[in-house]
């Protein structure tokens, strides 16, 4: 009996942020509904993704550079984690799939892309 895969999560990294076009296309050809971590995934065509938002990382990124600047010392910043996630569905790739996505989930998305 030959099993498959219901979906696919791809966990950060830099080797799947090199070959996203690869991993893209091959879960499109064996039609495979895959979870990111990043937002330019699914810009590049995978189903949805869920993670941090990088550019509020940036920015805050620059408020420690700011501080040091100023005088702090780096040692007595206090370190942060994200605060700040975003939910990504790309309707395209949903739809190619065979996949509805529920209206409540599509409400909750910071960013739908048709």
């Amino acid at each position: 009996m030959a099993e498959r895969a219901a979906a696919l999560i791809v966990v950060p990294g830099p080797i799947f942020t090199e070959h996203i076009s690869r991993l893209v296309d091959l879960t499109a050809r064996i039609r495979l509904p895959a979870m990111f971590s990043r937002k330019e995934h699914v810009e590049a065509g995978g189903f949805m993704s869920y993670g941090t938002n990088y550019s509020d990382m940036h920015r805050r990124a620059a408020a420690y550079v700011d501080k040091i600047l100023k005088g702090a010392k780096p040692a007595d910043i206090p370190v942060e984690q994200p605060t700040k996630f975003e939910l990504v569905i790309n309707l395209n790739t949903a739809k190619a799939l065979g996949l509805t996505i529920p209206p409540l989930l599509l409400g909750r998305a910071d960013e739908v892309i048709e």
